[in-house]
């Protein structure tokens, strides 16, 4: 199957208030763990590579190419997508080598500044029919969108999505990143309010620290592309001990990796069936779609 647009993937949830997976790229083995739990579960997926991720494997193309070479071989549904870019020439770059999306974090900046940045890469990315997506969290704030106590304004995100053109906004109702236990608590009214002024699908990063049913709860509420990172990278890390434990002679790396591979597919399939299955009878966003035809 050919590489899947993520506007194509996110605006046919986003109609059906369904939540779609996207989940961070570290290497190889997560990228092919990824698509594994996609095929499984028969649902698609968001594959995504971090700013970090890049930099760790030296430069943007050894596992640019290599992720997107998995997801063009697989036969599930597979966007590949750049996440959290503060650089925006990166981002440039990844349009141009094929993602399906890029995620410009411009949260830092003021308002202007945001606005201005995020328009510039929208610009190159429409020209390739490239969905971009942005963050916006504080006005102004120096922390960023997922700084503790940070909520997005509704008015102000109905504001900058009409400014910038994005296709997808990320939006700070309660989560934060790198969270490495499940306790954070969504503004779920807020999520509401979002998704009542934003006509875009809002996107909830920091995912890893929110309960599964506080993630069935949100994508009710109106959130579409829910992101994970840390969680698959806990149970990838937890997997690798437990077999280095029972085998501890083991020398080929491929045992012990495959280990954490097939723990992360295992749950990756798991999140993906859950986010799925979200939608109520009375869904806002399924009730919208059939009376749009």
């Amino acid at each position: 199957m050919t590489l899947t647009p993520t506007r194509t993937i996110l605006d046919e949830a986003h109609a059906a208030g369904r939540g779609v997976g996207a989940f961070n790229v570290v290497h190889l083995e997560t990228a092919e763990a990824l698509a594994g739990a996609a095929e499984a579960a028969g649902l698609p997926v968001v594959l995504q590579l971090s700013e970090n991720c890049i930099r760790y494997h030296g430069a943007l193309e050894p596992i640019a190419l290599a992720t997107l070479a998995i997801a063009e071989a697989s036969t599930a549904p597979i966007a590949v997508h750049l996440d959290h870019a503060e650089d925006p020439e990166l981002a440039l770059r990844a349009i141009d080598r094929g993602f399906g999306s890029v995620m410009y974090d411009g949260a830092k900046l003021g308002f202007a500044d945001n606005v201005a940045t995020t328009r510039r890469v929208v610009g190159h990315a429409d020209a390739a029919g490239v969905l971009v997506e942005a963050e916006l969290g504080e006005i102004g704030g120096k922390d960023g969108a997922h700084a503790p106590g940070v909520r997005t304004d509704p008015g102000e995100a109905a504001h900058f999505v009409a400014e910038t053109g994005v296709g997808a906004l990320a939006v700070a109702v309660g989560s934060s990143h790198a969270m490495t236990e499940r306790t954070a608590a969504i503004d779920l009214d807020l999520v509401e309010r979002l998704a009542g002024a934003v006509p875009v699908p809002l996107v909830l990063h920091g995912s890893s620290g929110v309960s599964d049913d506080t993630i069935v709860r949100s994508i009710r509420a109106g959130l579409t592309k829910i992101n994970v990172s840390t969680h698959l990278n806990a149970g990838y890390t937890a997997a690798i001990r437990d077999h280095l434990s029972q085998h501890p002679s083991v020398v080929d790396s491929r045992k012990y990796t495959a280990a954490g591979r097939d723990a992360v597919e295992r749950e990756a399939a798991r999140l993906l069936t859950l986010f799925a299955s979200a939608p109520l009878a009375s869904a806002p966003f399924a009730s919208s779609a059939k009376e749009n035809g």
